[in-house]
């Protein structure tokens, strides 16, 4: 089979203005940038408002293993497959971050006969959104230490100054760190301001360090945001600093909130492209889920919603960490639940989670697992049944998409499927990556039906719950682990949150995505393990806390052998080695 920047590069695209009409953008909605994308301005967003809604579907998928299991595959399938029998459908996406795409894993467009096209134009830079929140969370970086600074420079003199208040910020507590959309290891941890002796001309030294765009609290606020007006509000809120007295110092107290928004104005619009197939598909936001909240943007769910009849979106990673996240921090910003879920598992994805083979990123695969091996299915299928059971917990009705692969054998993947049958949940074969649309309209005929039945939605914790009893559910009904386990800075954060009125925001998980627990050794079904809490994050303009567990890190590195030595330029311009 041709690889996907071929099927990309070989595709018939219809103008993007084409696309747009064919979801029900009006051409005034839309500002073109070239023929194969456009931002949809926000203008689409009041229209539709009043427009009878659509269903939401999010596709979502066991523990996920460094063979891939098709998520964006499957979700861009079956949007074609519905498709194919008569839907009007949309697919809502995340873009890409060029930290991934130069570091582990290539282009993220989906792939084969089911991929985003252009896939190069996804994959690198798009129409600059992940830039515009660096930029915006350099800025307030920025100025943050400028007033820092300027307060020390100063002293008593900068209120008759400047006539601003002192804000007297604590060089020890300084929560807002630097961004950059790139993998770099040595960017965790640096010494900032570093003067020659006598001078402090180059600011106050202190110690900070980088996180990957993806994390940033501002991409979390412009995936969270219901309008333009909601993120500058949210922006104003976000909490960067403490003062030496301990109350919150907010981006609305130094003044940078507004020239942030500006930044983002252009960001707030999704990003419209099409599938291989031609299925309009909204791109926006780009937040990781294991280090972040995992889905696209509210702004985009409601576009689409008021112009389809179904829109298919994906939680990133395994239903413990995009999908849980959907439903309990995204659902409640939005007031829209999800409507059903698809859970994508493959044979070999199974055989790696069964723990019987040593799997790691970047180092070769095991011919082995490729081959029939029931003890290795039978023991990994139990991954399966979690994720199931965990998609249910919510009340949402479920269907199993097993993404097929050439070597698959049709005894394994009749078992499989009489395994989840069994089960009470239904399921079908996908081939969406060889066949495209068509190889997705079994499943798409198994969401249509379960878009059919009552949703009983319900939330895995209560937002008024103390933060502890809330990490308490997520660990314990969530992962199925049997409690936590809090650093004493993690005590001290929790008592301080508790205290100055941040109790009662939902919680964001920070994890291993490689493990339903925190450890990424413990595969399968794991239980009876307790969760490391090593600090908690106060996000008050995305609306949540963020906890990190274990030695999860939110700056990724670079491995032995990145994929950015697979990519190049030939003499005419053409990018190569982006699907290697």
């Amino acid at each position: 089979m041709k690889s996907d920047l071929t099927l990309s590069r070989e595709a018939t695209l219809a103008p993007i203005s084409a696309i747009a009409a064919k979801a029900g953008i009006l051409a005034t909605e839309l500002a073109p940038f070239g023929d194969t994308k456009a931002k949809v301005k926000l203008s689409a967003l009041k229209r539709v408002a009043t427009n009878q809604q659509g269903k939401l579907v999010v596709v979502t998928a066991i523990t996920p293993t460094p063979l891939g299991e098709g998520k964006t595959v499957t979700t861009i399938g079956l949007a074609q497959g519905l498709n194919r029998i008569g839907v009007k459908v949309m697919a809502n996406i995340r873009q890409p971050s060029m930290g991934p795409v130069f570091g582990i894993k290539g282009g993220a467009a989906g792939g084969g006969y089911s991929q985003v096209v252009p896939m190069e134009e996804l994959n690198l830079h798009l129409t600059g959104d992940i830039h515009a929140v660096a930029a915006a969370h350099n800025l307030a970086a920025a100025a943050l230490d400028a007033r820092l600074f300027h307060e020390a420079n100063l002293g008593d003199g900068f209120e008759a100054k400047t006539g601003m208040a002192r804000l007297n910020i604590d060089a020890n507590r300084i929560s807002w760190r630097r961004s950059v959309d790139m993998n770099d290891r040595t960017l965790r941890q640096i010494t900032i301001g570093i003067n020659n002796p006598g001078s402090n001309a180059n600011g106050i030294e202190r110690q900070c360090g980088f996180d990957i765009t993806a994390a940033s609290e501002l991409m979390a606020v412009l995936a969270l945001a219901s309008d333009l007006a909601d993120l500058r509000k949210r922006l104003g809120q976000v909490v960067m600093a403490y003062s030496v007295d301990g109350q919150p110092i907010t981006a609305e107290d130094l003044k940078v909130a507004g020239s942030m928004a500006a930044i983002l104005r252009e960001a707030a619009q999704p990003t419209l492209m099409q599938t291989i197939e031609g299925v309009p598909t909204l791109v926006h936001a780009g937040p990781f889920a294991n280090i972040a909240h995992g889905n696209s943007s509210i702004i985009a769910d409601r576009i689409a919603l008021g112009l389809a009849d179904v829109v298919v979106t994906e939680g990133g990673f395994g239903s413990d960490m995009g999908f849980e996240k959907a439903c309990n921090i995204k659902a409640r910003a939005a007031g829209k639940t999800p409507d059903a879920a698809v859970v994508v598992a493959t044979l070999r994805g199974l055989k790696a989670n069964s723990g019987l083979y040593d799997l790691r990123p970047g180092q070769p695969l095991p011919q082995a697992i490729f081959a029939a091996d029931a003890a290795a299915l039978e023991a990994g299928f139990a991954n399966l049944k979690w994720h199931i059971d965990n998609v249910k917990r919510y009340g949402i009705p479920a269907v199993v998409a097993i993404n097929r692969f050439p070597q698959d054998t049709v005894e394994e993947l009749n078992w499989l499927k009489q395994q989840v049958q069994a089960l009470g949940v239904e399921v079908a074969l996908s081939e969406a990556f060889a066949k495209g649309g068509d190889g997705a309209t079994e499943l798409a005929r198994k969401v249509q039906q379960a878009l059919t039945q009552p949703s009983q939605f319900q939330y895995l914790y209560d937002v008024d719950q103390p933060i502890e009893h809330k990490l308490l559910s997520i660990v314990e009904a969530g992962y199925g682990g049997k409690g936590i386990e809090l650093t004493e800075q993690a005590q001290a954060e929790l008592q301080q949150l508790t205290e100055l009125g941040f109790g009662h925001l939902p919680l964001c998980m920070a994890k291993s995505p490689l493990s339903i627990s925190h450890d990424p050794a413990l595969k399968g079904a794991p239980t009876d393990f307790v969760v490391p809490i090593r600090e908690l994050k106060l996000c008050a303009g995305a609306g949540f806390i963020y906890a990190l567990t274990g030695n999860v890190m939110t700056m990724p590195g670079l491995s032995e052998k990145p994929a950015f030595m697979n990519i190049d330029i030939d003499a005419d311009g053409n990018i190569t080695g982006l699907d290697e």
